[in-house]
């Protein structure tokens, strides 16, 4: 590729903070229905705060996967690898009246041993869709440059396109005092498409990859995790499990087999009476005929 090197030749103002964020951390992940989602929520609400940037019934998550033709990061997550990557663009709050300026993440989430990485820039959708539809080199600092390099030699090398959207609606909860590095999300409405991947697409159609009924509780941290909250899903009996956003797109789409790791709805029964939360708002319909 020839196209010129477009970072700045002097370094940002030290006030300026850089677009570039980077963290690492541990994740533990748990199944667990929207009701005793709640309760976990209110519970641990007793040591920990809410997010400042969690409003009261959370905030919108919509992230666009990008993968090969054959879908090389699918199956580096079905087969386990201890080194695996994957590339997104993901949106905070409702998609609805994104525009080229909106702000977005480029993010490359990676898995090394037990550790999740996580590198992300902060750019406008316009100049974000450029960088991994268009495959161009944009405008970056000099403290973005490795990391701009990285996601255009993964979109050339890889030939990388968009595969999957999902989004769902997210709590966040983080600790106090000794568990500042404590994270604890519930992320319920767990749902995608196929096709139709533009953020600002109107009335696009959904379907729920993960029973409606269900939510993940997420508990993220820098080391360890602290003994209370493992207490808590002991006490509660919550169950360990496998599962990724992604994946289950894939494999809910048919795109790819249904793996081990798959959630299946008939593992899931719903209760007696569904939250009024779940239910599925007329521009989000289930699954197009014909679909897998």
């Amino acid at each position: 590729m020839s196209q010129p090197d477009t970072a700045t030749e002097d370094p940002p103002p030290l006030h300026v903070a850089s677009r570039l964020h980077a963290f690492n951390r541990y994740e533990l992940k748990y199944l667990v229905p929207v009701e005793q989602a709640a309760e976990l929520r209110d519970e641990l609400g007793e040591r920990m705060d809410r997010d400042l940037n969690s409003p009261v019934g959370g905030y919108g998550v919509w992230s666009l996967y990008y993968d090969s033709p054959e879908l090389r990061f699918y199956w580096e997550k079905i087969e386990g690898l201890k080194f695996r990557r994957k590339l997104r663009i993901r949106h905070y709050g409702e998609p609805v009246g994104v525009t080229d300026d909106s702000p977005v993440c480029v993010e490359i989430k990676q898995r090394v041993n037990r550790v999740t990485q996580k590198r992300r820039i902060t750019l406008p959708y316009g100049t974000a869709r450029r960088l991994c539809d268009g495959r161009e080199l944009v405008e970056h600092t000099p403290k973005e440059r490795a990391f701009v390099h990285e996601v255009l030699d993964l979109v050339v090398r890889l030939n990388l396109r968009p595969t999957a959207m999902t989004g769902y609606q997210r709590e966040a909860l983080v600790g106090r005092a000794a568990d500042t590095g404590l994270r604890v999300t519930f992320d319920r409405r767990i749902r995608g498409r196929d096709r139709d991947f533009h953020f600002g697409q109107a009335d696009p159609e959904n379907r729920f990859t993960v029973p409606p009924h269900m939510s993940v509780m997420e508990i993220k941290v820098n080391e360890r995790t602290p003994h209370w909250i493992t207490d808590l899903a002991a006490r509660r009996n919550l169950s360990l499990i496998r599962v990724s956003k992604y994946v289950q797109s894939i494999e809910a789409f048919g795109l790819a087999p249904r793996s081990a790791f798959h959630l299946h709805e008939a593992d899931c029964p719903p209760p007696a009476t569904s939250p009024l939360d779940t239910r599925l708002p007329a521009h989000e319909s289930p699954v197009k005929a014909g679909a897998q």
